[in-house]
């Protein structure tokens, strides 16, 4: 389910994060869908149960996902919340690019800086 990649210069639980949040963005995981528990992740990629446990972390505090004692991670029901975060952010990136653009800024520059957050999942 989840993909990794060990030559990767990205952390690998940035890597799960990043592969989760991208299946269920894309609707691939649907709200209230159980995630595969921590140790068979661990287990099916050949990787630490505490490097998975950061990744699920991560998206909990995100809101990609929440967790029940006992019973196991699962889908956000409120992932529409996320496509609405997501256009919240894209208005945000064209705003700054607009802003650069008066500043001087050039378009080498920023497809740079954009390559750049892109080739590392969005963390600059």
């Amino acid at each position: 389910m989840f993909s990794v990649d060990f030559t990767a210069r990205q952390p690998l639980y940035e890597q799960l994060y990043l592969s989760a949040v991208n299946l269920i963005t894309h609707g691939v995981l649907a709200p209230n869908e159980k995630l595969p528990p921590i140790r068979a992740v661990a287990s099916e990629l050949g990787i630490n149960p505490n490097t998975v446990t950061k990744a699920y972390q991560m998206l909990e505090k995100d809101g990609y996902i929440y967790s029940t004692v006992g019973r196991g991670s699962f889908v956000s029901p409120n992932v529409d919340k996320m496509e609405e975060k997501k256009k919240d952010a894209l208005r945000q990136v064209e705003k700054s690019i607009n802003e650069a653009v008066l500043c001087g800024a050039d378009k080498q520059e920023i497809t740079e800086i954009l390559d750049k957050a892109l080739r590392n999942g969005g963390l600059l």
